[in-house]
Parts: C-alpha cells; sequence; structure tokens
C-alpha cells in the first residue's frame, strides 16, 4: 500500500487545441493506465480519448468536463486532472485548480501563449501552483524556440529554463537534447516505436555528429551553448515557489517527449501540500481526515441516473465505510462506496491518502465547496462560482414534462454546469452561463439524459448578483422592494437581477448596506 508522499496531483491546463487531451492520453499510456492511446477526434475504428467521456466531447473533439484519472508510475500514485481548455467552460477549470498541487501548461509550438493559457496560469499564480511546461507540435513548422521561452517569461513574468532543446523542427525535426543527462533522444514520427536515448558527453560528442546533420548540430551547440552562458540555472526550489518554469519540447500526438514530461512530474512536482481553511491551514500529515467537494458530474452512467462528488483529500487516512461529518449540515454520513477514476471507469478503493481525488455516489446530499470531516467544522476557501454573463429564460417544449426539466435543471446546477435562478415573482426558471457554447451543451445532456426537449430565449435582465448583508432586516427591506427583480439561486440564496451594468451601479449607490457579490463563495 502506497504512503502520503507518494502522491502527485496536478492538473493539465492549456488553450484549445494546444494538445492537452492528446497529452493525458499519452501520459496514461506512459503511466500503465491504457495499453492503446485514443485520439481527440478518431475517426473509424480509432479510438477515442478516455479523457473525453462525455458524448459531446467525443462528437465534437472538446473537453467539456474536466476528467479525473488515477494511475501508478513506479513507486508514485498520480492523480491527474484533465481541464478543458474552452472558455466557457473555465469556471470548471478554476474550481479544478484548487484540487491540485502542481500543474502543466501545454503551449502549442505555433502560436505560443494564447488568451486562456495566460488566464488560466493566472489563476495558478493566485494559489502559487508550481507550473511544468510542454511546448507541443515540435514535429511541424513552428516558432523559433528562443522567441516561445522570452514569451514565457515576458508575458507571464516567470522565468523559463529548459531541460530538453529541439533539434530542428517540422519535416527536419530530429529530436531532442536532454540537458541534465547530456544525451540524444531521437525523434521518430511512429509513436509506438520510441528510439532509446542515446548517452553522450556532450554537443561535441562524435556520435551526435553520425546521427545528426551538420546543420543542425552546429545550431543545437550553438543554442546549448548560449543556454549555459545566458539562460536561468533551473533551481527545483524555485520551481516549488512558482518563480520558474522547466521546460520540455515534444509531440503528443507522435508521443515524443512524453516519457521525459513524465520524468520530470516523478523528480520535481511536490507532494500534497497544505491547504487553507478559513480558521486555519490543515497539514496533509494531520491524522483526521479532511476532504473538499470540487466538482459534482451527473449521469457519468446514464443507465443509472448517477451522482458523483468529486473530493480532494486533505489529511488522514480515509478508510471504506467510515463515517464522516458533512459540515454544511452538521449530519454524519458513512462513505461506502468511494471510488478512484480512469475517466468514466472507476475502481472500488478500501484506502485513499492526502493528495488522492475519490468519487462518492451520492443523491444531491453533497454540493460543491461542501467539507467532510471527523467532527471538526472546517470550511476550504477558494472554490468559487461566478456571477454569470448570460442569462436566458427556460422554454420548455412539452408542459407535461415540467417535473422532469426542473429535475435536469436543478441537477445540472448542482453540478457547475449553469446557475440556475428561480425569480420569487412567476414560475419561469433562469439560468446563467459563463458562454454560448454552455447553452448547447445544456440543451443536448438535457435532451440525452433526461429526455427533456428545452429551448433558451432573451430576457430582460442581463447581469446578476448575489447579495448580502450585515444587517438582515436592511436585508429584506431590499428584497421588499426589489420583488420584481429578487431570485433564488439552487440553494436558496437571495440573487438580484438587473436589466444593464448602469441599473446594478445605481443600485449601489442607492442601497450602500447591501453587497453585490461576483462569487457565491463572497456571498456565504
Amino acid at each position: 500500500m502506497t504512503t502520503p508522499n507518494e502522491r502527485r496531483t496536478f492538473a493539465i491546463i492549456s488553450h484549445p487545441d494546444a494538445g492537452k487531451t492528446t497529452l493525458t492520453e499519452k501520459l496514461l499510456l506512459g503511466g500503465g493506465a491504457i495499453h492503446i492511446a485514443g485520439e481527440v477526434k478518431a475517426r473509424g475504428a480509432r479510438r477515442h480519448a478516455h479523457s473525453d467521456w462525455m458524448e459531446m466531447e467525443r462528437t465534437r473533439g472538446i473537453s467539456i468536463t474536466s476528467s479525473v484519472m488515477t494511475f501508478e508510475y513506479r513507486d508514485i500514485t498520480f492523480n491527474l486532472l484533465d481541464t478543458p481548455g474552452h472558455a466557457d467552460f473555465s469556471e470548471d477549470t478554476y474550481r479544478t485548480l484548487t484540487a491540485v498541487d502542481s500543474a502543466i501548461m501545454v503551449l502549442d509550438a505555433a502560436k505560443g501563449i494564447e488568451t486562456q493559457t495566460r488566464k488560466l496560469f493566472e489563476v495558478c499564480r493566485m494559489r502559487d501552483i508550481p507550473i511544468i511546461t510542454f511546448i507541443n507540435k515540435m514535429d511541424r513548422e513552428v516558432r523559433d524556440p528562443f522567441d516561445l521561452l522570452d514569451e514565457i517569461e515576458k508575458t507571464l513574468a516567470l522565468d523559463a529554463t529548459p531541460l530538453t532543446w529541439p533539434i530542428g523542427m517540422g519535416k527536419d525535426f530530429k529530436g531532442c537534447y536532454d540537458l541534465l543527462n547530456n544525451r540524444y533522444i531521437p525523434f521518430s514520427s511512429d509513436a509506438e516505436d520510441i528510439p532509446a536515448p542515446i548517452d553522450v558527453t556532450g554537443t561535441d560528442d562524435p556520435k551526435l555528429a553520425a546521427l545528426i546533420p551538420a546543420d543542425l548540430l552546429t545550431q543545437l551547440q550553438e543554442s546549448i551553448y548560449l543556454l549555459q552562458e545566458a539562460g536561468k540555472k533551473f533551481d527545483v526550489q524555485s520551481y516549488l515557489e512558482g518563480h520558474l518554469t522547466p521546460v520540455f519540447f515534444g509531440s503528443a500526438l507522435r508521443n515524443f517527449g512524453v516519457g521525459d514530461l513524465l520524468e520530470g512530474l516523478y523528480n520535481f512536482a511536490p507532494p500534497p501540500g497544505t491547504q487553507k481553511a478559513t480558521t486555519r491551514e490543515v497539514l496533509p500529515g494531520e491524522q483526521k481526515v479532511s476532504a473538499f467537494v470540487f466538482k459534482i458530474q451527473a449521469n457519468m452512467d446514464p443507465n443509472h441516473r448517477d451522482r458523483v462528488a468529486f473530493i480532494r483529500l486533505c489529511s488522514g487516512t480515509f478508510k471504506r465505510g467510515m463515517k464522516l461529518t458533512h459540515v454544511r449540515s452538521n449530519k454524519t454520513m458513512a462513505v461506502q462506496n468511494p471510488v478512484f477514476f480512469l475517466a468514466r471507469e472507476r475502481s472500488l478503493t478500501e484506502e485513499a491518502y492526502p493528495g488522492d481525488i475519490l468519487g462518492i455516489p451520492n443523491h444531491g446530499t453533497l454540493r460543491i465547496g461542501d467539507t467532510l470531516t471527523e467532527g471538526e467544522p472546517l470550511y476550504f476557501s477558494g472554490i468559487p462560482s461566478f456571477a454569470p454573463e448570460i442569462l436566458r429564460r427556460v422554454r420548455l417544449d412539452d408542459p407535461i414534462k415540467a417535473k422532469g426539466m426542473r429535475k435536469a435543471l436543478e441537477d445540472l446546477a448542482e453540478e457547475g454546469v449553469s446557475q440556475l435562478f428561480k425569480p420569487i415573482l412567476g414560475s419561469e426558471w433562469i439560468v446563467g452561463v459563463v458562454g454560448q457554447l454552455q447553452l448547447e451543451v445544456l440543451t443536448t445532456r438535457i435532451d440525452t439524459e433526461y429526455r427533456v426537449r428545452v429551448g433558451f430565449e432573451q430576457t430582460q435582465f442581463e447581469t446578476a448578483r448575489w447579495i448580502s448583508a450585515s444587517d438582515k432586516i436592511e436585508l429584506q427591506k431590499f428584497i421588499d422592494r426589489n420583488r420584481n427583480q429578487i431570485a433564488e439561486d439552487i440553494d436558496n440564496r437571495p440573487v438580484f437581477l438587473t436589466n444593464s451594468t448602469w441599473e446594478l451601479n445605481y443600485t449601489k449607490e442607492k442601497w450602500p448596506e447591501i453587497q453585490f457579490h461576483t462569487t457565491r463563495e463572497q456571498a456565504v
């Protein structure tokens, strides 16, 4: 049985189409969790990506929801969280990043740092999450590697130290040079036939002259000399503190450079760290169990209408069947069927340790942000639900299915796919999302998983804010005066709906005792 210091829990972040899900597949392959790597856009008999388990993900070739995968590599258990790259699903990614200790940032070597990469990096920085960078698609025509390093340093204010260096690019890509171990890593376009690295004494080793064209060898020697003279030396502590990112080059599609990346994770990624609660910091070495829910997923198994809460274990040794306190309700619950994941595939677990990600099947008891402990009333901070940018009224095609529609809307709101608001006047439902693609996901999932057809129409409201006040009488007075603009969310918290940003600002000035919150966490 493994022990807590043998866990590494990490996320993979990137802009869409940088190759994140393909890299995830190859890491699982390298860790022995799967035997045939899937492809994001599979055709014919090709396998789909294991991490993209939802039907829409398979047909569209994008990641819509975070996936959790546990695998063993040598003597370490890795918990890999594959996150959506699309900006419309960034809230799921933000919450997922609360559950990890490090991250891999994937960059397209032709495009460098893109919008969503920058946003996700800032979330990592806020949480002091150390990052390893994988520059992908080197077997295509790409930008100069020094330009990419310079962009990382200038755009992200992060020192970038390459641990491997590319030799050529595109059709002339010959592999990488291992700067830590003085090895030549030959490239093969056949992902299933990976040549063994070749030990050398340096870039002037005669063996290299026989393996690499003269012009590329000269370019390599000049690049390595420049890196040694002017580059940042790799420092593990600086990486762990979030000031430096080690950089690997490769091609996830060709399974090249992934083994070096996995070795980098094995050697440098941090073990489970301290988790911040509202009252104190929780250490992984504490004896008593504590954990928080960072994700809810409904209908992973449509045949059983299941509902799984994903928890990050923060401290203690969890054992199957143990009784834990659900802090929000102050009730005790026995956790009988905890599972580890390989995307949708599950395996029952008897024990788990800090850093592990577990799935707990439940029927709506657990919500995002909930805490489970052995009795201490802990609340872990930093698990947000953001105010939506798009509000739409729900239209039901068949009135007979109103009950099914409500069930679907509430389930998916609890899961975090959307926000759900019920105005205190009238009978309509309003959903709030970050982007248009979320509405498409909602429509499809409600249809396929609940057999209910709905549409979404414009509403008079444009903005939503959770409201609170230290003076409860003043809060009730505000609600009474603005009943036509007050709704309740899935947890019956009051929400103020406005027609415009101007109206919101005017209302703030008129009611200075009321706080208007952009995240649900602030309203607690």
